[in-house]
This record gives C-alpha cells, structure tokens and sequence, in this order.
C-alpha cells in the first residue's frame, strides 16, 4: 500500500464486507447522537450499536444483544432508538423494563434528549401524543382482560419494541412480556440482557435468534472497562461439618425437630441458627472495618426472613456506627416499603446512607449500583442468570468516587460457578424444536427443578426451625483472585505472584538488571499485572507498606525488603543533590519526597509536575527547561533519582 485510503475508500470497502446495498445506506448512515458533552460510544458499543441498525436495514426483526451488566446496555439502546426514530424507521417505540427504578433512571439518564417526544406510560394510558413510550410491563398488562391496556392501541401502533433485562421472561411462553410481544408481532424487537436465560424450558435465542453481538464479564474486566474483583470465601462449621439435633430437642417454639443431619442447603432455608446470622454479620462488619466502612455493600440472603434476620445482625454488630444513623443498615426487599424508598439513596453516589443493605431478589438486576465495593453471597445459587446479574452488582466502575475494584464474600460456595465453564462462555440453547414444533419452548412441568429468578422476593410455604444457643464458627478461609486467564486463582497468591515473576525473571541479578535498565518501572510493573500479578493484592497478601520493587524481590527473591521512606532516606545521606542547581535540587527532593509517599509510578508520570508543591516552583514546563535545560536533562535527572534509589539493591 502506498497510501492509506481516503474516507470515501475505507467506507465503500466497509460497506462490500458487510453486504450493505443502496437501499440500506440511508438507516445505515444516519448520525449518532452527540451532546455538547462530547460523550462517544466505546468500541463495543459502536459494534453492538452498527450491528444492530445493520441488522434491521436488511429486514431481520428480532435482534438480542448481550453485553455484560456495567458496559452501558442502555446508552447503547438510546442510540439505536435514536436512529430508527431519526431515520424515519421506528416512529414509534416502546421501552419495556419490569421494574419502576430502571424505567425512571433511563428517563432522566440516558433517554433525556428525547424531551417531550417522550412519555413514561401511567395511569394505565398509552397516549398516542407521544413518540417514545417508557413503561412496566406490570403497567401495560394483568391478569385481567381489562388490565390488558396495551390492546388499547392497534397492533401496528409500535414500530419498535425493545425489551430490557429480556432474560426475565419475555423468552417465556406464559410471561406477560410475551402477551405485548406477540400483539405486537409487526413490530422490530430488540432484546437487552446481560446473561441470556438458555434452559430446557425458557430461550431468548430460540425466541430472539442468536445474539447479534456479546460482550462479556471477563473482556469487559480485560479491556478495563468493568472492575476486576477478589473472592473471599468463607466456610462455617455448622455448613460443611453438618449439624444433627440430639434426640428429642425442641426448637424456640417449643416444637421437635427432626433428627437428621442439617448442612449448607438448609442453613436459612429449612434451618435457623441465630448464631450463625451472628458469625456472617460479624464477619462482614469486620472486613468493612478493616477496609472502609462506608463502603456501599449488598448482603445476598435466602428469602425475606433471612434478610430482615440479617439486617438485624449487621445493625447490632455495626455498633455505633447503626446508632448514629439508623440507615447504616436497611433491608431493601419487594415488601419493605420504607426499604425500597431508600434505594435511590443507596444507588445515589452523593448519597451516603444507606450502607448496608440486605435484600434476596429485589437488587439482582438491572439497579445501577456502581459504588458498590462489596457483594456478600449467603444464597444458594444454582441459577448462572442470577449468579451473573448478583456479579454484575459490583462490576461498575466509577473513577469519581475511586471504586476500581470489588470484593465478593462467599459463605454459600455460590462463587464456584466462576468455574463453570458457561460463566463466560456462549449460552447454549438445549431445547431445540423440530420442524412442526412451537419455536418457543414450552412450559415447564410441575414440580420441575428450575430456580425461579423472576419472583421478586417471594417467600415460600416453608415453616423454618429457629434455635439458638447453637455455636458457629469459620473453619476456613482463602483469598481467590482473577487470573490473567481470567479463571481465578485458587492457589496462595503469594505463591502465585513468586511463580509467575520467576518465570519472567530466573535470579535476583536478572531482575535488577531489567529494572535499572528499563526507563519506566510501570512498564514492568504492567507487564506482571497482565500476568495476573496486581501489586495492591500483593500488597495486601504481605501486609507490609513497602515499595514496589522491595515488594516484588521480597516475595520473588527472599530479599529483606526496604520501606520506600527508607529507601529515600538513604537518598538523602549520600548527598548526591549536590551537583545540581538549588531550582533543579528542589524539584528532585520533592521528587523523592513524592516516591516516598506514593511509589515509583508517581514520579514517571510527567503529570506529577502540575501538583504541588511543585506548582510552587512553575508550570511544569518552566520547571523542566528551568531547572534541567529541556526534556531530556529532566529525564537524565529522573533516571539517575530513580538509580540512586534502587542503588544499594544493585549492591547486594
């Protein structure tokens, strides 16, 4: 190529690979929507976004698009609204979503520049002033005939229907969503979820047909767009060890229970022992106390009852903390309805209360939790939908409030569907209908096995048997993390990180021969990261404040390690600022001073020269020509700090 292609080149090309005819262009051409905020689409999003107006330019019209929860499903639907509205293609549309928060946050969020072309259906109206239509299904249809307001409008009244959160029932053949999608079969539909429902019995892709387009958790979490995250699992005595009653023992009512051996499946589904609610709550509070406190949390629990026991277990182990403000701790479940008007408060960044709080089902899709740092499972989870969209509750990040991680506390060995390999694989459609079969499975027979995640905090007919005065305790605990494989480590991580830098380094020598060599630390430091060695888990494994290059041959190398403070006081007692000029002496102690306070990273990054204190002595560009004469004596005075720094390793 002696060229690179003008525009004109590139899009006639683009438009030969995908088959794109004349006809197409104009919906296939029609502008996204840009605010005065300058906000772009990322890459998947433009995929998933193109794909999919691609899709329906040539006639298909049902669409499912996967992408994992936090990658922004919704701003990537406003798109394709916005251009089948623009287009001329949809003139009409209706947003389906089963749950009042979802739909209010996309009308303020997300949909806001729609304006007044758009309505969220109340008062069981669908009025036909409006273009875009934002509704519950539970407000569109009913058990009733009369409920059925959607038959209100004709059946081509929509042109477009899509379908949020789709994995929760609209693929099911007696679902309500599937009452409006087949009234309104003349309609484009689109499907959104985040973990397609593929059973025996419920199918988006045998309904929607294969997804156009996946994202998924794991290169979310790769591509840096989702928050990477640590597993604490946790086991309890009375879980693994089992517990059997003596015979003749009366729970607190008064009534006999059973001799049998009780154990993990039954612990706050058949069997309640109030200490061991005690031991998760203490538990929690201890890891919240050790790390931050106002840390937003989300506690998984069985049903309604556990999570109110729960609640009730965090607020007396929290302390002071619940007493100074009663909202420390609240249950947010589909019949608290002081706990469900806090939920905006709990999603809300700004807001910091509640903390804490202790839910079933009502907080496993769809709520934008993103400051959520902890995620506590004590749930039996069989269901990889559920399992996906409770992760999906802590995979958020939000730089604003310095949440780039997540930790998940395991005491029901939920997280061992990490290990399954569906976890992040492709869903696979098991019912496959014959020629003259319905295409849409059929239901699923009485008594099946099947985990209803469509009940939003439903309790069940079962009378539990309550004792105290049982103890518990854990029994054992280990720290997981995500390896570069994406598969978590289940070995000790700092055996984990002394195997992985050997592989890369054989000796100490080698070592220190690279990192004096290499003009950026971070470079290596990155290298080792996309091994699956993070330095702050490191760090924490260790449980010392030491630099990262003491750090790395401390656990690598058996080397005595050296603080970073030590190191810079070494620094200093050689006197080698010496031979500098005051101005250029100045900056290289507060370079030393910053690496003291906060690693070798700091004083890589150029940006460092717009805090302060240096801002004190000008910007940084004064500073560089100033004081050094230009970029490359900066660098030259950089490389020989960080020489002296690491000198008396090289002496070893």
């Amino acid at each position: 190529m002696d060229e690179f292609p003008d525009a004109k080149t590139l899009y006639a090309r683009y438009r030969l690979f995908h088959g794109i005819e004349q006809a197409e262009t104009p919906l296939v051409e029609e502008p996204y929507y840009v605010d005065s905020s300058g906000k772009e689409a990322r890459y998947y999003q433009v995929d998933a976004i193109n794909r999919t107006i691609e899709a329906i330019a040539k006639g298909q019209r049902r669409v499912l698009l996967v992408m994992a929860t936090g990658t922004g499903k919704t701003y990537t639907t406003f798109q394709i609204i916005w251009r089948l509205w623009k287009a001329g293609y949809a003139k009409r549309t209706l947003f389906l979503a089963d749950r009042n928060i979802l739909v209010d946050q996309t009308l303020v969020n997300d949909f806001k520049p729609f304006g007044e072309a758009m309505t969220k259906v109340r008062n069981r109206k669908i009025d036909p002033a409006f273009e875009i239509h934002l509704g519950l299904y539970q407000a569109l249809t009913g058990p009733e005939e009369s409920d059925k307001i959607f038959k209100s409008v004709t059946r081509d009244f929509f042109d477009l229907i899509v379908v949020d959160e789709c994995h929760r029932g609209s693929a099911s053949d007696d679902s309500a969503w599937r009452e409006i999608l087949d009234y309104f079969d003349g309609a484009i539909q689109v499907g959104m979820t985040a973990t397609p429902k593929e059973t025996e019995y419920v199918s988006n892709i045998t309904y929607f047909g294969d997804p156009i387009y996946t994202y998924s958790l794991k290169q979310g979490i790769e591509d840096g767009f989702l928050a990477p995250y640590k597993v604490i699992r946790i086991d309890i005595d009375r879980d693994v060890l089992g517990w059997t009653p003596p015979a003749g023992m009366l729970d607190d009512l008064g009534s006999p229970i059973e001799q049998r051996e009780y154990n993990r499946a039954d612990m706050d589904r058949i069997l309640v022992l109030n200490q061991r609610t005690k031991l998760v709550a203490q538990r929690v509070m201890q890891y919240l106390n050790a790390t931050d406190p106002m840390a937003k949390t989300i506690i998984f629990c069985e049903d309604i009852d556990h999570a109110e026991r729960m609640r009730r277990a965090v607020v007396n182990a929290a302390g002071k903390l619940a007493r100074d403000n009663p909202k420390y701790v609240m249950r947010i479940t589909g019949d608290s309805v002081e706990g469900k008007a806090q939920l905006d408060n709990f999603i809300d960044p700004e807001q910091p209360f509640p903390v804490i709080a202790t839910t079933s089902q009502l907080l496993t899709t769809g709520v934008d939790a993103k400051t959520c740092k902890l995620i506590v499972l004590d749930q039996t989870i069989k269901s990889m939908t559920i399992f996906k969209q409770i992760i999906g509750r802590g995979t958020r990040i939000d730089e604003d409030n310095n949440k780039y991680f997540f930790t998940i506390m395991d005491f029901k060995k939920a997280t061992e569907l990490f290990r399954d390999d569906a976890f992040d694989g492709a869903p696979v459609v098991i019912y496959e209908p014959n020629d003259d079969d319905d295409p849409v499975p059929p239901d699923p027979p009485e008594g099946a096995d099947t985990v209803d995640d469509d009940d939003d905090d439903k309790e069940g007919g079962v009378t539990k048997i309550v004792v105290s005065g049982i103890p518990a305790r854990i029994i054992a605990e280990r720290i997981e993390y995500v390896g570069s494989d994406g598969k978590l480590i289940t070995e000790s991580y700092r055996e984990y990180a002394r195997k992985t830098i050997l592989s890369e380094f054989r000796s100490l020598d080698e070592f220190i021969r690279r990192w004096n060599k290499t003009d950026r630390k971070q470079t290596i430091l990155d290298e080792l990261e996309n091994q699956g060695v993070v330095l702050a888990n490191l760090q924490e494994a260790v449980g010392r404040d030491i630099g990262d290059f003491d750090l790395l041959t401390h656990i690598a190398y058996d080397q005595p390690p050296l603080t970073r403070r030590e190191r810079a006081e070494h620094v200093r007692k050689r006197n080698y600022f010496t031979k500098y000029g005051d101005k250029a002496r100045a900056v290289l102690e507060t370079l030393l001073d910053k690496y003291a306070d906060e690693g070798i990273s700091t004083i890589e990054d150029t940006k460092v020269l717009r805090l302060r204190p240096f801002d004190d002595l000008g910007t940084p560009l004064e500073i560089i020509r100033g004081a050094f004469g230009g970029k490359a004596g900066y660098e030259a005075a950089l490389t020989e700090l960080e020489h002296q720094i690491y000198e008396q390793a090289s002496n070893k």
